[in-house]
């Protein structure tokens, strides 16, 4: 389960999807590609016994609502979907994938509106960013029951220490050299 990894990479490109598949880390999450490319890049980590997580509004040609979801859980067979629509996370519920609910925390009002949504679409895990807020984590966890990962920003092993320290199960990152 995703719970059991505590670094979960964010790849962007060839390159460092090639560096994802030589580590031991199951999960990863596939971003910033095009639609076109998915179905190839998907096998690729299946066929290495990894489990696929899409940023649904991060790839280029897919429409991030339900019907992008149902196309990523049905035709790709993706394990779980990250995305800020309340739609996605119902659907990825309905049938059985990782739904995580991504929010970015800029102010209170923010965090209040934030919470609210999560609160309704009951995700199976809440992607908070950027991860340097971290004195946040007890307020969320009081208002909402699902694990916390944090992303963004994240430049250091120490940095990573921190968030799971203050309550967060995972960190998101694209630097490839905090994924060993």
């Amino acid at each position: 389960m995703l719970k059991e990894q505590r670094i979960i990479p964010a790849i962007s490109n060839h390159q460092e999807l090639r560096a994802f598949l030589q580590t031991d880390l199951n999960y990863g999450i596939l971003m910033n590609f095009q639609l076109a490319q998915l179905a190839e890049l998907v096998l690729e980590m299946k066929k290495n016994h990894k489990k696929v997580l899409i940023h649904s509004e991060l790839i280029k040609g897919l429409t991030s609502d339900e019907y992008g979801a149902i196309y990523l859980i049905q035709t790709l067979k993706v394990d779980g979907i990250i995305s800020s629509k309340p739609k996605v996370i119902e659907v990825c519920k309905k049938r059985g994938v990782i739904g995580i609910l991504r929010f970015f925390l800029k102010d209170s009002i923010s965090l209040t509106q934030s919470l609210e949504v999560a609160i309704k679409a009951k995700p199976d895990y809440l992607e908070v960013l950027p991860a340097l807020c971290t004195d946040i984590i007890p307020e969320i966890k009081s208002r909402i029951s699902c694990d916390i990962m944090m992303g963004g920003l994240i430049r250091s092993k120490e940095q990573i220490r921190h968030c799971l320290l203050s309550g967060a199960i995972a960190v998101t990152t694209s630097n490839v050299a905090l994924w060993g």
